[in-house]
């Protein structure tokens, strides 16, 4: 096996069944894992299996029912006989808006979702077989996480918090399993469509390499994190923004 190969290892990815989820599982499942696809609901999960081909199965399992993911989980050891990677993907944003607006509804919905989903599957993993056999962990969290922008305070809190969740279990579980984060910029996906729809250009060119993100430059990433290449690598959140803290491109050019 190179470190570019993942055949024979098994991969959930959680929130797959469109945009940096279902990306990843496709990067995955070229590179030769057996992936399993979860979804809210079985028919998108089982449609993001179809898409992806091969050994791929999808699991209709909302990310912070506890039944489901343990179902989910004992699915992937009785299909694969492992669990050699862990994508949290699952993400929602139901707080847009002023912080002072929110209520504790959509406080407690995104933060169940976003800090609490990734902590639940991960207990589950880690304690099935990863914590025997290792294995390799990536979140999905935010340059959101990193500063502060409008009508995000929310959303980027639960982001921040995951990124310091990814650091303690990294330490924690070290150093048999490794934990990383991805934290993309503006991305082309349905959660993020109220960043970027019908103002797309403009966007671009405040970010640095000139255009938003797609979910297949986030999954990469978080390919990569998961591969062999990357064993030394841990602890780590990897910005994948195009630039987008940076600023503008300043327009250089050859002389």
């Amino acid at each position: 096996m190179t470190s570019l190969d993942l055949t024979g290892r098994a991969a959930i990815i959680t929130g797959a069944s469109r945009g940096i989820g279902l990306a990843i599982g496709q990067r995955l499942a070229d590179a030769g894992a057996n992936v399993v696809l979860t979804a809210r609901k079985q028919e998108a999960a089982d449609a993001a299996a179809a898409q992806v081909g091969g050994r791929a199965v999808g699991v209709g399992a909302h990310a912070v029912d506890e039944d489901a993911a343990r179902r989910c989980v004992d699915l992937a050891l009785e299909r694969f006989g492992r669990v050699d990677i862990l994508v949290n993907n699952a993400g929602t944003n139901p707080a847009y808006g002023p912080l002072i607006d929110q209520d504790h509804a959509r406080f407690a919905k995104i933060f169940d979702v976003n800090l609490w989903a990734p902590l639940l599957w991960t207990s589950l993993v880690v304690k099935s077989w990863m914590g025997e056999h290792g294995g390799a962990i990536v979140n999905t969290a935010s340059v959101g996480g990193m500063h502060q922008s409008p009508a995000m305070g929310m959303y980027n809190a639960t982001k921040a918090a995951l990124i310091h969740v990814t650091k303690q279990l990294a330490l924690e579980l070290s150093p048999r399993i490794r934990v990383n984060a991805v934290c993309p910029g503006v991305v082309r996906t349905r959660l993020a469509e109220a960043l970027w729809k019908d103002h797309e250009d403009p966007l671009g060119k405040s970010i640095a390499l000139g255009r938003i993100g797609e979910p297949a430059d986030v999954a990469g990433a978080g390919a990569f994190l998961v591969l062999g290449a990357a064993g030394w690598v841990t602890g780590g959140t990897m910005g994948i923004d195009g630039g987008l803290l940076l600023g503008p491109a300043q327009g250089f050019q050859t002389r």
